[in-house]
């Protein structure tokens, strides 16, 4: 006994935790380690032996009892493992449920733990600020929940179902496969096992109705348009006391009136007057915490790019913030007075050549081009 280590370890569960969330935690690690999935992993293999050892010791309530009063040690001496496995029971539900996630089938009928509720896909839309810097919005959607009336089973209050005949009750029918004999659910009843002649009024026999149900679901910073969040057993109600599905929430983003997001870096272009670009000055710019001064140096040219370290967007992942561009404009005025032209030519003979470089560039280019 010496050599086993502790079931709750294996299972990496609490002492406390209960049996339902035991079985969940099991069944999560048996489909990641099931030998079909891992064929010729010897390593998976053996975890998933030491798993279900614990599970099958675990979901028993007695077991389990003796187990956390005397250990291994008290499990040899009272039914408990000796080297096989024990799948009677709740283990056996389980197993038939992983066989079904694998194959296909599985048990159905009185007997099976329900039917999962679907997924519902709820599209929001959020700010660009909401996007940047995490949100928590309210939501409201429409799902299917157990009737209210008949409590999920389908049947009008004081009448009885009738045993499905092409069944025998049993919910499911079995049928050949290479040498294995396989099942899978009875047709007729849809693997109920019973036919209901007098289906509830509230919900025509189908056990769930429509409902509406309110949310607030927490935005983390950095999402982007396409991102998608995951609300686990918030989607559709399940049937015969199956868990619920899960609820989606897909993300988009409006468009900014200023700003243009690329990864986690957000770019703005700034109109400036022609004068500021050649004398210098400062100007507000918009950053997504408010406005902020520029400082615009003298002869700054168009095009030209400053940058803004840690101005931009939370990662999603949380490392950090991007980083904020001002790409700026220089505007050349349409209309101009006659003193401006004036002035503008006193200027343009006071000037430099040297001044202009991307001008003297491109005349050396030319001269070489006409001379070719």
């Amino acid at each position: 006994m010496a050599g086993k280590r502790d079931y709750y370890e294996v299972l990496q569960v609490s002492r406390e935790m209960a049996s339902e969330e035991i079985k969940k935690v099991y069944r999560r690690l048996a489909i990641e380690y099931h030998p079909d999935r891992n064929p010729g992993d010897s390593v998976a293999e053996e975890k998933f032996k030491e798993l279900s050892e614990a599970y099958a010791v675990l979901s028993d309530n007695e077991k389990r009892r003796v187990y956390d009063q005397f250990g291994h040690a008290g499990l040899a001496g009272n039914g408990g493992f000796s080297g096989g496995f024990d799948f009677g029971g709740s283990f056996a539900d389980l197993f038939s449920d992983l066989f079904q996630d694998f194959f296909g089938v599985g048990r159905s009928g009185r007997g099976s733990r329900g039917a999962r509720g679907e997924d519902l896909r709820y599209r929001l839309e959020i700010t660009f600020e909401e996007a940047a810097f995490g949100a928590q919005k309210e939501i409201q959607y429409p799902y299917l929940d157990e009737c209210d009336k008949c409590l999920g089973d389908g049947i009008e209050p004081g009448y009885s179902p009738v045993e499905c005949p092409a069944c025998s009750g049993s919910g499911e029918v079995r049928f050949q496969q290479a040498f294995f004999t396989m099942s899978r659910p009875c047709p007729n009843c849809r693997g109920a096992g019973r036919i209901i002649e007098d289906p509830c009024k509230r919900c025509n026999g189908k056990g769930r109705v429509r409902k509406e149900k309110k949310l607030t679901v927490k935005i983390p910073p950095g999402v982007n348009s396409g991102t998608r969040l995951r609300l686990l057993e918030e989607g559709d109600g399940g049937l015969a006391g199956g868990e619920a599905g899960d609820l989606f929430v897909h993300i988009e983003v409006k468009d900014h009136l200023l700003f243009v997001r690329e990864g986690n870096d957000i770019i703005c272009e700034i109109p400036i007057k022609m004068e500021v670009a050649v004398l210098g000055g400062t100007i507000q710019v918009p950053a997504l915490e408010g406005l902020v001064d520029l400082k615009i140096p003298a002869g700054a040219q168009p095009g030209q790019v400053f940058h803004f370290k840690g101005k931009g967007i939370s990662s999603l992942h949380g490392s950090g913030r991007g980083d904020q561009y001002i790409r700026i404009i220089v505007e050349i005025p349409g209309k101009v007075s006659k003193k401006q032209k004036a002035l503008l030519k006193e200027f343009g003979s006071e000037s430099r050549s040297s001044a202009y470089k991307a001008v003297n560039e491109f005349t050396k280019k030319m001269d070489k081009f006409a001379g070719h």
